[in-house]
């Protein structure tokens, strides 16, 4: 495991599928200059997903050899795939950049919560229901995939509490902006907010 040294951190983006977190955080680390730690999935890519952008797509079969090697970091099965995030992806993001982020849902934001405490930062983005499923309806995601996803949307909300920091996502620009004052708070490289 990537040990850190104080002045790193590891900002997990999570909430429900459709809140848009994927949105946020590629735009909050644009501004930030924060480097991604794409995971790996079992699963096929979804319309919009890019293969070794917003996963790894990879078969069951490699997969669980990798795991069988103990290569990663944290590692989940759900609705029968496989997601997990590869130790030496995250040592290697660390050397190209002081900080890094990733997606992930709440049973792998809990994992790396356990293994890294206070620098591993939880950022949930969250909208109303009505809202996470007109967004994947727009991004032509198939009714079984949305009602799947619907279906954990209260227990995903539950997470809530438990996070670092939550933050409301209706307005793209507003929501970026609020979270990238407060993450440069963590990153404390003196920038001056000077509105």
């Amino acid at each position: 495991m990537y040990v850190m040294k104080d002045s790193e951190y590891m900002f997990v983006f999570t909430g429900p599928d459709g809140s848009g977190r994927k949105t946020v955080a590629d735009a909050v680390a644009q501004t930030l200059g924060i480097r991604k730690v794409p995971g790996y999935a079992t699963r096929k890519p979804r319309p919009g997903e890019v293969d070794g952008v917003d996963y790894h797509f990879i078969s069951r079969t490699l997969y669980d050899q990798l795991e069988e090697d103990g290569e990663f970091l944290e590692s989940i099965e759900l609705r029968g795939n496989k997601y997990g995030i590869r130790d030496k992806d995250v040592a290697r993001a660390f050397e190209k950049s002081g900080s890094v982020y990733l997606i992930l849902n709440r049973e792998g934001a809990d994992i790396l919560k356990e293994k890294y405490g206070d620098h591993c930062i939880r950022l949930f983005i969250y909208a109303d229901r009505r809202t996470v499923e007109e967004r994947q309806r727009a991004l032509g995601l198939p009714d079984d995939v949305i009602q799947e996803h619907l279906s954990r949307y209260e227990y995903d909300m539950e997470y809530q509490s438990q996070c670092e920091h939550a933050f409301e996502n209706y307005d793209l620009a507003h929501t970026v902006f609020d979270i990238t004052n407060t993450l440069e708070k963590y990153l404390n490289r003196g920038l001056v907010d000077k509105d």
